[in-house]
């Protein structure tokens, strides 16, 4: 084979609208050179690589690759022309360029030109006829062809017969078929001749032209001198390519003027069609009539061309032929077919619009308007199909996205034709949205209270705080610090102290409720992503109060006197003398109780329990001794209950000026204070029932409507507190008192904690708790205040009944005592 140029003009169409053309030969050696691409399409050479320069083509081998360092188009595979395209007149490899930051894209068609790299051949090495004598110059024989895979130039191209004395060749053509014909000159005398072998020479096209041979191997006959003749030389036919098998293609007909067997007539396929004529069709060997046999297909071919021989049964047979040109009509019998090329693997969901998701090409093997394709892309999503070229499209963003509200999208592409009814196909593309750092922790609430007792173990767990993200993996991995502050002039780290990792609260120290009843902590959570994004939360630590404290006695009147004189003319109820004491401690632990341990006489004084307050108990006798020595005991009300003790000294003694200017002014004194407390009593007596009609009726309102009849009668059965039955932190609507159920059990269960706030706030104080008969008290006090009337610093306790729901014939004679 002669040296041909291995590279062809570059040819560039229309490089405005990004296609650009090249043409090289078939038969390259891997890495023969194209084209110079990225010259060609104006691109700089270093960005091929950082901009993902790359050639997609629908065809499964890669015939032509890029070289990313110099940007050469070059040959990755032999090219056979032959078997890539046939004897197709253009023969192309079509690729789309995509380069992306921005993206871009082009096509590139690469025509494949035909090499004389093939020899005409022939079916047979020997063609054998068989020509009666009687035959006259003038008839013609056709004969077998050869067959050049080549294209265009390089295919067949004429027929050479050798010379000889009776037989000229005539080369047909009949549309893309070139068939020779053997012309007899002169006639045959099988007397002298009765066999002729010559020799068929097949030339093609090329340069250096190649060759094929066959020889003719002619038999003379006598006998039979009339040939069947058809109707036409040429039939032509429309099918679409749909059909059925079975239906019938044509029905040609031939006629023979001889007589008997010389006239009757076979219908054959010749020899000369190709070999997926007698795939596709048959024929009825005496009609003629040609049916189809198996599936045409417009796509694979739209015409065949049927040569079909009419040969008669005389001795000597004749024979004539006839050419039948069946066109194939389409039909739309292909659906779309969707090819998804760099699909993203993930994006992200900061990604700005117009980022590349997909590119998608479309194919249609239908003509016309059954192979023009229309895409979508399923609605309601954040992407948009833009067309790039003909059937050709691209997959971008168009909005934000939102992985926490969506962290996947599938995107369904349809793709329809424009036949009647239109064919559809579908393809899914699942595009995951990768997360960033968008959203900052949040705390499920705005503060948190955490209630420690006093005289806690340093170390412990005190509580704890949780913040949620909802980032995922390393951007909602949480951290938590406490900010810096001071309390009561000392780090805030020196009380609490953090677990970064879970949040968990820990004491750094044991807490004293009479130095510090509570602190505020101001804590971060900070995410692991980039940049860190955090969130502030409010920790209030209450500590809770401990009995640990004991009573204090301040003062009695014998501390002023070495013996507190009492008239022996005292009646019963006279104040001989008070014990004041005070204790460190609140609420419950801070109630003080008065009683008399030891007497000389126990019959002869009594204290009050609540005030101190030691009076006589019955007149004096004469038998009764001039000193009398008391032991009183002040005991508070904390578990376990602590308590302190004082002696009292009294003398009996006569009245006198002296005794009366001594004992008369303290008398004076209490007497007014009773005065003063009196009236105190009552207006406290009646705020305090005020309430605890209001505490029942909340019960009443605020207990479920079809639970209010069993609570009814549980109330009176089991003997349960109707007030107990509020629920933590409660507020009395259009009122400034809040109720608060105390969370710990360690100190004194079942208390219910009323306090005021604003103008109330210092006024009143609230608690109610089991008694140990299952009573409740309602205890009210009310805050010692040297400026305000009224506190006298003393509490008012309120029973109520444990018999709710009963008569009252069936209380006890002391149910609602009100004790001071």
């Amino acid at each position: 084979m002669a040296a041909i140029p291995s590279l062809f003009l570059l040819c560039v169409c229309n490089l405005a609208s990004g296609q650009i053309r090249y043409s090289i030969a078939e038969e390259q050696e891997r890495g023969a050179f194209v084209g110079k691409l990225a010259d060609d399409l104006g691109l700089n050479v270093e960005e091929l690589s950082r901009r993902r320069f790359r050639i997609i083509s629908d065809s499964p081998t890669q015939y032509l690759d890029v070289n990313l360092k110099n940007g050469i188009l070059f040959v990755e595979k032999r090219i056979d022309r032959e078997q890539l395209c046939g004897q197709t007149l253009a023969c192309l490899l079509l690729y789309d360029v995509v380069i992306e930051n921005p993206v871009h894209q082009y096509r590139v068609e690469v025509e494949i030109l035909d090499i004389n790299d093939n020899s005409p051949t022939f079916p047979v090495s020997e063609i054998h006829l068989e020509i009666a004598e009687s035959a006259t110059p003038g008839a013609r024989f056709l004969l077998q062809g050869a067959r050049d895979p080549d294209a265009q130039g390089n295919s067949l191209h004429t027929y050479q017969l050798t010379p000889n004395d009776h037989f000229l060749l005539d080369v047909q053509v009949r549309g893309e078929t070139m068939l020779p014909e053997l012309l007899l000159e002169k006639s045959l005398d099988r007397e002298k001749q009765f066999q002729h072998r010559l020799l068929l020479v097949a030339l093609d096209g090329g340069s250096p032209e190649r060759t094929g041979t066959a020889y003719i191997s002619i038999t003379v006959l006598d006998t039979n001198d009339n040939a069947p003749v058809f109707e036409q030389s040429l039939y032509t036919v429309t099918l679409m390519e749909n059909v059925p098998m079975g239906t019938v293609v044509i029905k040609p007909n031939a006629t023979d003027l001889d007589e008997g067997s010389n006239s009757d007539i076979v219908y054959s396929f010749s020899n000369y069609n190709k070999e997926m004529i007698a795939e596709l069709f048959r024929i009825d060997p005496m009609s003629g009539e040609i049916r189809v046999k198996g599936i045409l297909d417009f796509e694979g071919t739209k015409n065949y061309d049927i040569d079909l021989e009419a040969k008669d049964k005389g001795f000597n047979s004749l024979s004539t032929h006839c050419n039948i040109q069946v066109n194939i009509k389409d039909v739309n019998d292909n659906p779309p077919h969707i090819t998804l090329n760099s699909v993203a693997e993930v994006i992200s969901e900061d990604a700005s619009r117009g980022t590349l998701v997909a590119l998608i090409n479309v194919r249609d093997r239908d003509s016309q308007e059954y192979g023009d394709v229309n895409c979508q892309i399923s609605p309601n999503h954040p992407f948009i199909l833009q067309s790039s070229f003909k059937n050709s499209y691209r997959l971008v963003s168009n909005d934000l996205l939102d992985r926490e509200h969506i962290p996947a999208y599938k995107i369904t592409v349809k793709c329809n034709d424009h036949g009647n009814p239109p064919l559809i196909a579908n393809a899914s593309i699942i595009v995951p949205v990768a997360d960033i750092n968008d959203n900052a922790p949040s705390f499920p609430q705005s503060a948190y209270e955490i209630y420690v007792m006093e005289n806690n173990a340093p170390g412990n767990s005190i509580g704890k705080v949780t913040a949620v993200d909802v980032d995922m993996d390393q951007n909602s991995h949480l951290s938590y610090f406490i900010q810096d502050s001071r309390t009561q002039g000392a780090p805030i780290t020196s009380y609490v102290s953090i677990n970064s990792e879970n949040g968990v609260l820990y004491s750094q120290r044991t807490f004293d409720y009479e130095q510090l009843k509570r602190f505020q902590v101001h804590i971060q959570a900070q995410d692991g992503g980039v940049p860190i994004l955090s969130n502030n939360v409010t920790v209030n630590v209450i500590i809770l109060d401990q009995n640990d404290n004991p009573p204090i006695i301040i003062s009695t009147d014998s501390m002023n006197y070495s013996k507190t004189p009492v008239p022996r003319s005292a009646t019963p109820r006279y104040l001989a003398t008070k014990v004041v004491a005070s204790d460190a401690d609140s609420g419950q632990n801070a109630r003080l109780f008065y009683q008399i341990v030891r007497a000389t006489d126990p019959s002869l004084f009594t204290v009050s329990h609540n005030s101190g307050e030691i009076r006589t108990a019955r007149y004096f006798k004469d038998s009764d001794t001039t000193t009398q020595i008391l032991v009183a005991q002040v005991r508070d009300n904390g578990h376990p209950s602590l308590s302190a003790t004082a002696t009292v000294t009294l003398t009996v003694a006569e009245q006198s000026a002296g005794i009366r200017s001594n004992v008369g002014e303290p008398r004076k004194d209490l007497q007014s204070s009773s005065d003063f407390a009196f009236h105190i009593v009552i207006p406290l007596g009646v705020i305090s029932l005020i309430l605890l009609a209001v505490i029942i009726a909340l019960v009443v309102l605020i207990w479920p409507v079809n639970k209010r009849p069993a609570y009814s009668k549980s109330c009176s059965t089991v003997r349960r507190c109707c007030v107990s039955e509020l629920e933590s932190k409660d507020r009395l609507q259009h009122s400034n008192v809040n109720l608060q159920i105390v969370p710990d059990h360690k100190v004194i269960g079942n208390i219910l904690e009323m306090r005021g706030n604003g103008s109330f706030l210092a006024a009143y104080q609230y608690r109610v708790h089991s008694a140990p008969r299952a009573t409740t008290e309602l205890m009210v006090s009310t805050p010692f205040s040297p400026t305000t009337p009224g506190t006298d610093g003393r509490n008012r306790r309120i029973v109520v009944s444990e018999y709710a729901g009963k008569e009252t014939n069936d209380w006890p004679h002391d149910i609602n005592k009100v004790e001071e």
